[in-house]
């Protein structure tokens, strides 16, 4: 999946949550915290659509990773290319 590919998700996941956002003006060194005016719920809801949508666990340790655009779509990337482990 691209850069583009991911950044495109996470603006549509956020618009489901956020539907007031003007998705359009978002850069990617803005806090999508605040640019959406998402709360702690809301972005714990982000997280948890990721997931579901994308399959990506996100540890709530590294849910800083995220609060801006260049760095969600950098997080995902790399949980997108690294060899799944196995559990069992």
């Amino acid at each position: 999946m691209t850069d583009a590919e991911i950044r495109a998700i996470v603006l549509e996941l956020i618009g489901d949550i956020a539907p007031e956002a003007d998705l359009a003006s978002a850069r990617d060194e803005d806090d999508i915290r605040e640019i959406f005016d998402l709360d702690s719920m809301d972005f714990a809801n982000l997280v948890v659509a990721i997931h579901d949508r994308l399959g990506v666990n996100i540890p709530e340790a590294h849910y800083n990773q995220l609060f801006t655009l260049e760095c969600a779509i950098a997080y995902l990337h790399d949980a997108l290319t690294q060899p799944k482990q196995n559990d069992g």
